[in-house]
């Protein structure tokens, strides 16, 4: 009989692995022992074992760059590979193109790891939370500007404090290159001085619409933020890595524009009350004093000696006088401001307008209507007035003395 060589047996054995079309593809679960990762090239290397054997697998850089979390020792996986030999050693292993956790999502594995390091580092520390300004003249908002997000918060916002300016930084939050996006929208805003609070969020999704706001590059980008950053991606019932990191987590983006906003009557009603505790402290301290004084004139040794009192009452009436005009004088100036912010507020009221005899109209959709060129005869419309509305037919529209 003809000898081989080791090469010769190795290579015939792996022709044979390698021609087996279930050996090719084939999905192999168990539990996660001598996991290495080198450093420079970015393989992965592991044993797959059960209660009875094991078995060595590789999984070359290209494809493990793509997991989307840690593999750890002890853990239960689904891996998908190939069996073939690995000709130096003479030995079979599993080439694995792909991991999955056993049992529980890979998704939410990630987002637990992540989680997990980012609050082991202090990124969530409730210490590290700036505060809210109650009151915010400009807001920044990084966000899509194409979804329902951004209208929800210009409407809330312009509803209840019409006199905040927003800066909207349009970003794109869905995908692969949404994280940086919004790394950018959010380092872009911070760098504007006047900023007083930055929204960053999007509508409702599923998770992996949603997964761009679990990355650690956005989680680090808003805990280095200056300035404070509510966040408000998806619905109620949505928590990502942002949530955790910024400051404040709103439910909803609607949610976020209530509580970056005040209510402008609201805040009429503290302008109100705060000149009413000053009103009535100055009246309290010239009534204390006045009692103070007439204390002591009863009760001090200089109360048996009239000519004394007669030549200082000139005086006290004179210092009561001033500080009745001054206090007078102060209220008035009050009076005049607050007439003046209302009258601003009164102003950008849209019932305001309405009740000068001007009408809103909108289309079925309920969409404001500023110009008639979207507009056909038979369209149905609605005019609103101040204290009313009616819904009406368009029988003629003319454009530029042309009719539609």
């Amino acid at each position: 009989m003809n000898a081989v060589t080791v090469t010769q047996l190795n290579t015939y054995i792996k022709s044979i692995i390698d021609s087996d079309k279930i050996l090719n593809r084939i999905f192999v679960v168990g539990e996660v022992s001598n996991y290495y990762r080198n450093s420079r090239s970015g393989h992965i290397y592991l044993t797959l074992k059960d209660d009875r054997t094991q078995l060595k697998c590789v999984m070359f850089s290209g494809n493990a760059s793509k997991l989307k979390f840690i593999i750890e020792n002890g853990m239960s996986v689904i891996c998908l590979g190939r069996i073939s030999t690995y000709d130096r050693d003479g030995s079979y292993q599993l080439y694995i193109d792909d991991i999955k956790p056993d049992g529980i999502g890979e998704m939410s594995i990630a987002f637990e790891q992540l989680k997990s390091k980012l609050e082991s580092e202090g990124i969530f520390n409730t210490q590290h939370k700036k505060q809210i300004p109650p009151i915010s003249r400009k807001i920044g908002i990084a966000t899509s500007t194409t979804g329902a997000a951004i209208e929800d918060i210009k409407n809330i916002t312009g509803r209840r404090f019409p006199l905040t300016e927003l800066v909207i930084a349009p970003t794109i939050v869905q995908g692969e290159y949404a994280p940086d996006d919004i790394v950018k929208s959010i380092k872009l805003l911070d760098s504007i001085d006047d900023i007083d609070v930055i929204i960053v969020g999007r509508g409702g999704g599923c998770a992996e619409d949603l997964w761009a706001f679990n990355s650690e590059k956005v989680a680090r980008a808003v805990y280095d933020c200056s300035k404070p950053i509510i966040s408000a991606v998806g619905h109620e019932t949505d928590f990502t890595i942002c949530d955790f990191a910024a400051d404040f987590r709103a439910e909803t983006p609607s949610a976020a524009a209530v509580k970056a906003t005040p209510d402008m009557y609201s805040v009429l009603e503290y302008i109100k009350s705060a000149e009413k505790r000053i009103t009535n402290s100055f009246v309290n301290y010239i009534n204390s004093q006045s009692m103070h004084l007439d204390y002591i004139c009863r009760v001090s040794i200089l109360a048996n000696y009239n000519m004394y009192f007669s030549n200082n009452y000139d005086i006290v009436d004179n210092l009561k006088s001033e500080i009745n005009d001054a206090f007078n004088d102060y209220i008035k100036e009050k009076y005049f401001m607050l007439g003046s912010l209302a009258d601003k507020l009164n102003a950008l009221s849209p019932l305001a307008v309405l009740s000068r005899g001007y009408c809103r109209v909108n289309d079925k959709k309920n969409n404001t209507l500023c110009s008639a060129k979207n507009l056909h005869c038979g369209d149905e419309i609605k005019i609103s007035f101040a204290d009313s509305f009616a819904v009406c037919t368009v029988n003629e529209v003319n454009i530029d003395g042309n009719d539609i």
